[in-house]
């Protein structure tokens, strides 16, 4: 079935959708990631939900059932203060899926991205509304666990925060039990998540943190440890003290208490609701005209004020997360204002000398091996960090053994194309690529993007199938950009293997969102900008090798049953981790060729 779209925040549901789940009449899509698609629906009464309906590679797993069904459970036993309500689940459909509040309004991602940084009062009801649902979450025994802007909702009335705790039944199943994987966004993640030792527990205090970065980045438009990768934002993370230019006063005070190192040291989500709308110092002027324009937020605070007091949701914040939190007993807990020194706080951070380094070089090993797009790029729309990752994922290092030679084994001619006539190759135009546009224009292909994520050119519409060669020019005109080809692409699924200036990557794309990384290559010598280089691909026998210039840098299996047929595409990607736009490439002389068997 194919609809309209249902709001203009909703896409029309694509061939293969179902019309309904249960009692929900499926009207669009709202958007998907690693865990699986979230649908626009309507219930019989007519009104409107969101349906998450879970992957079925994800269903396929036990161990993700077992723990989808636990976590569910606990957010049953979520207030609906400044949480999206969760309103109903089947845990055991052929799809699990669980229904829940439809929020209409922006994410603060959304916002900050198209407005800037938040007014004072705004900013201030955001981080009373984020602190208020925290309150709520830890109370029933969740940790959230991707707390971040695009989780944040900027709802009529009052924040919302979205997708608390089911990333821990993503976080566990037994396919990223054998890979290793993080599910979150590195930018807002806590110290201790990059931690090494087995066993480390994660709790409520990983959310404080998490917090203050979602603070910060709405207050100043940048997240407090920004780097230029991952991999240096996780090593700021772990070494740095936090960049809160632009933020001041009582509530930079609170930004900083969140963010320390030590999580037992961090003020718990009650501690901040205490703090944001109770009578002391930290009460400022916006903090009272935040909650005076709003009162639904008010409210709302001060109600899960009160049920926390009463003892209904308790202190949580130094309790492990996991099956073990809910059998621990816990006593009513009234919250004193915490004398944090962050001063003393920040000196240590930058001073730890030779365990901060044996640290940061475990993170950054850890990061490479798992790939840069695993964990969470989100906000540029690539390199998903949600994502579940069913097969391995590997890493070559500048220092492995010289990279083989690439030749391209000869075959019949099936796309051969200078890329110097219009109107042979056009940008693949979807909802949030305005600005993008792909071209022929002096002589080359180009394509430009003006805002993180990726952008597809489509050729002849031509199917491809089975063994194949693919060669084309290609040259990075801004940096930041990654230089895309696509392998059996269609809109729900393809293969993405991505040049940029420090990486090789070979990927699993899944509704236009990277779903996993099958093989990740940092670069001995950088991919110069404004310079040619040639691109050659060559898929046989269920295996992808890439590479360069006659130069192989990554080889990986393509292990998607249902990815072997669809156009060859090419394009450009944002870098993991990259905010600053334009991004631009260049490309000539492609030559898509069969192979036969």
């Amino acid at each position: 079935m194919v609809s309209q779209p249902a709001t203009p925040r909703s896409g029309p549901l694509r061939q293969g959708d179902p019309a309904r789940l249960g009692r929900y009449e499926l009207l669009g899509r709202l958007g998907s990631g690693g865990m699986g698609v979230v649908f626009l629906a309507r219930d019989e009464a007519g009104r409107r939900v969101a349906v998450k309906v879970v992957h079925a590679d994800l269903a396929g797993d036990d161990e993700f059932r077992r723990r989808f069904r636990s976590e569910v459970e606990r957010a049953r036993q979520v207030p609906p203060f400044c949480t999206a309500e969760l309103i109903d689940a089947d845990t055991d459909a052929p799809r699990p899926y669980l229904v829940v509040e439809y929020v209409d309004g922006p994410s603060l991602a959304q916002a900050v991205d198209e407005q800037g940084p938040l007014t004072v009062a705004n900013l201030h009801a955001v981080a009373i509304g984020v602190a208020t649902a925290l309150t709520a979450i830890h109370g029933a025994g969740i940790v959230h666990r991707d707390l971040k802007p695009r989780n944040v909702l900027l709802a009529p009335g009052s924040p919302k925060v979205i997708d608390f705790g089911i990333a821990r039944a993503l976080e566990a199943t037994s396919q990223n039990t054998r890979t290793g994987q993080l599910v979150g966004t590195v930018a807002y993640m806590a110290p201790e998540r990059f931690a090494t030792e087995p066993g480390t527990p994660l709790t409520p205090a990983a959310d404080i943190f998490a917090w203050g970065c979602v603070v910060a980045f709405a207050g100043t438009g940048r997240t407090p440890f920004q780097g230029d990768s991952p991999a240096a934002t996780a090593a700021r993370i772990l070494t740095q003290a936090p960049d809160l230019r632009g933020l001041d006063g009582p509530l930079r005070h609170l930004v900083e208490l969140s963010l320390v190192t030590d999580p037992a040291e961090r003020p718990t989500a009650r501690d901040l609701l205490d703090l944001l709308i109770g009578s002391g110092a930290q009460r400022s002027a916006q903090l009272v005209e935040a909650l005076e324009q709003q009162p639904a937020l008010r409210r709302a605070a001060t109600q899960m004020q009160g049920a926390a007091t009463s003892g209904v949701h308790q202190h949580m914040a130094h309790l492990p997360a996991g099956d073990d939190a809910a059998d621990t007993e816990i006593t009513p807990h009234v919250v004193a204002v915490p004398g944090r020194h962050v001063q003393r706080h920040a000196q240590r951070r930058a001073g730890r000398g030779r365990r901060a380094l044996v640290a940061v070089l475990a993170v950054l090993g850890v990061l490479t091996a798992l790939g840069a797009g695993f964990l969470g790029v989100r906000a540029a729309g690539v390199f998903d960090g949600s994502a579940a990752s069913p097969g391995p994922s590997a890493t070559a290092g500048p220092s492995a053994a010289p990279a083989p030679r690439m030749s391209l084994p000869p075959g019949e001619p099936f796309i051969v194309d200078a890329l110097t006539t219009r109107g042979q190759w056009t940008g693949t135009f979807v909802v949030g690529e305005e600005g993008s546009n792909c071209d022929v224009t002096d002589g080359a292909l180009r394509v430009n993007r003006v805002a993180p994520g990726f952008f597809t050119c489509a050729g002849p519409e031509k199917q491809l199938s089975g063994d194949h060669t693919i060669a084309v020019t290609a040259r990075i005109e801004q940096p930041g950009t990654c230089l895309g080809v696509w392998l059996y692409w269609s809109q729900e699924r393809s293969y993405q293997l991505t040049a940029c200036e420090d990486a090789f990557r070979i990927a699993v794309d899944r509704d236009g969102a990277v779903s996993y990384v099958l093989r990740d290559v940092p670069l001995a010598a950088t991919l110069p900008v404004g310079q040619d280089v040639r691109l050659q691909v060559v898929v046989r026998d269920g295996v992808v090798r890439f590479g360069h210039d006659d130069v192989q840098v990554a080889e990986a299996p393509l292990p998607e049953a249902d990815i072997d047929r669809g156009r060859p595409m090419i394009g450009l990607v944002s870098a993991p981790g990259d905010d600053t736009p334009p991004y631009g490439a260049t490309f000539n002389d492609i030559e898509v060729r069969t192979l036969t068997p």
